[in-house]
């Protein structure tokens, strides 16, 4: 028998939410083959089966909070054996091994008959004591099946989507929206009577309003994320079509929904001369939030400073024009400025290491290798996927890796791991039209570049004035260890291997 654990989910990230189970108890299943897929606030992670079998037993189910190395199911070897879950001779409470962060029932009479049962905050993770009610899905006098989600709290790490414990009527909700609470409070209290009844009505009746955990009015759970969107704008779920298993609308869903039809979907806004009337207020997604606090704690804590200069990209430009065809026929990816840019700055990095290093306590740590961070816009927000070991790859295997990692970050399927451990950053502001900019540091980074526009400019050359591509380029790093006589040769290397890059054939 295989366990199948949450993996490491990445840095400062202890918890996931169980979004989507490709397979069921009782499916075989081939090696590396999806079994599901977990949602963090920052990425997706796809959980593969390590063992050829049969999944034997789920234990945390879809819309579960989980913690890190938790218990998500059971791959057996060999013959399918029968789901724990189907039996029926098994207790309700140990058919599915419950997690730390599961939300289980507290009955006010104690024993199983009883009529009313507590929703209480589930376990928030290491470290967080409290959190926000952000929002509620179902109000008072709501019918609602088991596991259907009733609310959402919000952590200054990760978003926590509450499901009911059972089927029953919300009778009182505690904890409104914007109340702040501790991990051990009470939100609501259901009660169980007509449960059976509840817990059929999202198929049974026709006429009631589909409920925005369900697809349609069919009893499939949707996708975490893909409530979550489609309570921020409004979204009926009705109107979207899922993708998933069974109808199952996934995040994706609402997305293209939404980018199909915007007019439809946008709040109206009538016709007035009061302000507030012609606003809208949307809330932050959990990504957005955590790249803005990581901006700004990147601001308050280190002595960043930025340095500039200009670079004639006349001849990269020539360069690239005359081997592109031959690169692309032989490497089967194209030849563009980015492996230039890295290549020139891990030749700047090998004469300036403290641009490579970071600041640890009251330590220096020198890095003796060259973990390139590409900043990439997605629409979701900003990433920085890493390439490793940029210091010993060849242009072509620079434009490979940026070519796979770039569609990652557009697809959203980076992967924790692949956004870590960068010991420097490019950033390409010239895509989007920037003429010149200073870069944010990328925490613990010391150094990040900036590039711009390339646009045609009067250069004085040899008491002459001529036309040339120009580029301006921005340094920004940390001054408590890059001291500006560093900061400034760095760019000047990276500008000199730039304009001639026989230089970085040379080690010169």
């Amino acid at each position: 028998m295989s366990e199948i654990r949450v993996p490491t989910l990445g840095e400062s990230v202890t918890e996931a939410t169980v979004a989507t189970w490709f397979k069921k108890p009782g499916d075989t299943v081939a090696v590396d083959e999806m079994l599901c897929e977990l949602e963090t606030d920052k990425v997706t992670v796809e959980v593969p089966s390590p063992v050829a079998g049969t999944l034997s037993e789920i234990v945390a189910q879809e819309g579960e909070t989980v913690g890190v190395d938790a218990l998500l199911a059971q791959v057996s070897e060999g013959e399918a054996e029968r789901p724990k879950q189907d039996d029926p001779t098994a207790e309700p409470d140990k058919a599915i091994n419950a997690g730390p962060t599961d939300v289980k029932p507290r009955k006010d009479g104690g024993e199983e008959g009883g009529d009313s049962i507590d929703v209480m905050v589930p376990t928030l993770g290491e470290s967080v004591s409290e959190a926000t009610v952000s929002t509620w899905f179902k109000k008072v006098g709501d019918t609602v099946a088991q596991d259907e989600m009733l609310c959402e709290l919000e952590t200054d790490k990760v978003s926590v989507e509450v499901p009911s414990p059972a089927a029953g009527t919300i009778t009182e909700i505690l904890a409104e929206e914007g109340t702040t609470v501790d991990a051990s409070a009470k939100l609501a209290v259901l009660s169980s009577s007509g449960g059976a009844a509840a817990a059929a009505a999202p198929s049974a009746s026709k006429d009631s309003a589909p409920a925005p955990a369900s697809s349609g009015g069919k009893d499939v759970e949707n996708a975490p994320s893909a409530n979550k969107i489609m309570a921020e704008k409004g979204i009926d779920p009705a109107t979207v079509t899922g993708s998933g298993r069974d109808g199952r609308i996934m995040k994706e869903d609402v997305q293209n929904a939404t980018a199909s039809a915007p007019a439809a979907q946008a709040p109206r806004a009538p016709v007035s001369a009061d302000d507030d009337s012609r606003e809208e207020r949307v809330k932050m997604t959990r990504l957005r939030q955590t790249i803005a606090r990581r901006l700004k704690e990147s601001q308050n804590t280190a002595a960043m400073l930025t340095t500039y200069n200009e670079v004639d990209m006349g001849a990269v430009m020539d360069l690239r024009n005359e081997y592109k065809d031959l690169f692309l026929k032989k490497h089967g990816v194209k030849l563009g400025f980015m492996s230039f840019f890295t290549k020139a700055c891990v030749h700047a990095l090998k004469e300036v290491p403290e641009v490579n290093a970071e600041i640890d306590g009251t330590d220096v740590v020198y890095k003796n290798y060259v973990h390139m961070g590409i900043a990439a816009g997605t629409p979701t927000g900003l990433v920085v996927p890493v390439i490793r070991d940029a210091d010993s790859m060849s242009f072509a295997e620079i434009e490979k890796a940026i070519a796979e990692k770039g569609a990652k970050a557009r697809d959203g399927k980076l992967s924790m791991a692949e956004m870590q451990g960068g010991s420097f950053t490019i950033s390409n502001g010239g895509v989007y039209g920037s003429l010149m900019s200073s870069p944010i540091l990328n925490p613990p980074q010391s150094g990040i570049l900036g590039m711009h526009k390339i646009q045609d400019r009067p250069m004085a050359i040899n008491g002459e004035v001529v036309i040339r591509p120009m580029m301006y380029l921005a340094l920004s790093y940390d001054h408590r260890i890059v001291d500006g006589k560093g900061a400034v040769t760095f760019l000047v290397r990276v500008k000199e291997a730039l304009e001639d890059p026989r230089r970085l054939l040379m080690d010169l």
